[in-house]
């Protein structure tokens, strides 16, 4: 190694060779990547020097308050001034206020938080919280869903990303989804339970920690469950003495209209864990938010969690500023007025192309499943297949529209800024219209181009 080179800094053309020479992509074969340099960012927009992409996914379904919001910004600034680092053992202003913050709008008494750097972490600290609360090893998830990139995190899921680090942890049993699009359940959300409770049975509920689900499954597909279905998950937890912990990791912090994706039901899990909007991106954080109960049970035990980055000052100052701009600036019920207007259009939209088959959503958290034959559902990509050409060929065709849209296999993921405008709703809507030909052309030929 040599001296330490820092010429050219900004430089769009350094920039791209330096990533390209020395940055590893995640979820990627690194050969042939060229991914664009973004030089800036604000509202629901990205800056790649001139040119400006509308940011339809917000991120990777993070970036809630758009970027650049001006009190988030500031209050990291501030922070930065003070103190950048306090280690996990002391008292801290800022991760004092944003616990909190925290307990004050999740639901129920949900009381006490313990800190992470993001998702992942606060899933893999959820397992060990209800194995050490409850002396059980298994915890039942869902297959259609995404808990993280970590060893037990990923072995939650069913995502293919697992596949490549398997065998995971274990303990681990997954059940169906009440999919009302594709599942075998359909709607009925009674069968949909009797399953559940049918694999409580065979695992035997004594040995069952917990049952742990996103609300509504997010990067698995926006499966937005039949109504009563969360409130029937409690009961069977209560009924058999198990926790109920949801990952509201992408519904929380106002994605699906309300604060969490479980206020549409009025559920209280036991655990919760969140990352992504508490911060609307701007610095990694993540955490477990936990009951009463559980809290006070780790008063006399040991809590078997920690890291050293847990309730960073910097991420819990930008926390606390977006969970007061959440509440004080009315972003929340926006998001939910602007989320009826998208799902509207989007279903509107659907009715122009046959490779629709389902749009589906809550608030501003939809998504489009692209079939071969809508009476057959076919998948036009096929979930967890061997290749992502359509998906590709979708992500490529937005971004000449100067609109970003994270995409996988048959699906598009449709997820702005809850600060986004009327206006900026019609230009990525267009754009995502003109880029569903090329699915039209596909389920009918086969043919990409």
């Amino acid at each position: 190694m040599g001296a330490l080179a820092t010429k050219n800094q900004g430089d769009p053309a350094a920039i791209a060779k330096d990533t390209s020479e020395h940055v590893l992509v995640s979820w990627s074969a690194q050969a042939g990547l060229k991914p664009l340099v973004i030089t800036g960012g604000q509202g629901s927009w990205l800056h790649a020097g001139e040119r400006r992409i509308l940011d339809f996914s917000s991120g990777l379904i993070n970036v809630n308050l758009g970027h650049g919001y001006p009190s988030v910004v500031r209050a990291i600034q501030e922070q930065a001034e003070k103190v950048c680092y306090v280690t996990p053992s002391f008292a801290e202003e800022s991760r004092a206020k944003l616990a909190r913050l925290l307990a004050e709008v999740t639901p129920g008494d949900l009381s006490k938080t313990i800190f992470t750097t993001g998702g992942s972490e606060a899933n893999e600290h959820a397992i060990k919280i209800a194995r050490l609360y409850t002396r059980r090893h298994k915890i039942l998830t869902q297959w259609r869903s995404f808990h993280g990139q970590s060893q037990g995190a990923m072995t939650l899921g069913g995502d293919n990303r697992r596949w490549a680090a398997e065998p995971g942890i274990t303990g681990v049993v997954h059940f169906l989804n009440p999919d009302p699009y594709r599942s075998v359940f359909g709607a009925d959300v009674d069968k949909a339970l009797a399953h559940v409770e049918e694999v409580i049975w065979y695992e035997g509920p004594e040995y069952i920690a917990a049952i742990l689900v996103e609300p509504i499954p997010g990067t698995s597909g926006v499966l937005v469950p039949p109504d009563r279905y969360l409130r029937g998950l409690r009961g069977l937890c209560d009924k058999y003495g198990i926790l109920l912990m949801f990952d509201e990791v992408m519904t929380g912090f106002g994605r699906t209209g309300r604060w969490f994706g479980a206020d549409h039901e009025g559920v209280v899990p036991d655990v919760m864990t969140f990352a992504k909007g508490v911060t609307s991106g701007y610095v990694p954080l993540g955490g477990a938010i936990v009951s009463e109960k559980i809290a006070k049970y780790f008063d006399d035990h040991v809590l078997w969690v920690g890291s050293t980055y847990s309730g960073h000052p910097l991420a819990c100052a930008a926390g606390a500023a977006s969970l007061a701009a959440y509440r004080d600036d009315g972003i929340i019920d926006r998001g939910a007025r602007m989320g009826e207007k998208l799902l509207a259009q989007l279903r509107k939209l659907a009715e122009r192309h046959p490779s629709v088959g389902d749009v589906r959503g809550r608030g501003l958290f939809a998504a489009i499943e692209l079939v071969k034959d809508r009476g057959t559902k076919e998948m036009l990509e096929r979930w967890n297949g061997p290749t992502q050409a359509l998906a590709g060929a979708l992500r490529a065709a937005l971004m000449q529209r100067d609109v970003y849209v994270f995409c996988r296999w048959n699906m598009l993921f449709i997820a702005p800024p809850l600060v986004v405008t009327e206006d900026e709703l019609a230009f990525g809507v267009k754009a995502v219209d003109e880029a569903l030909e090329i699915a039209d052309r596909y389920a009918a030929t086969g043919r990409l181009s």
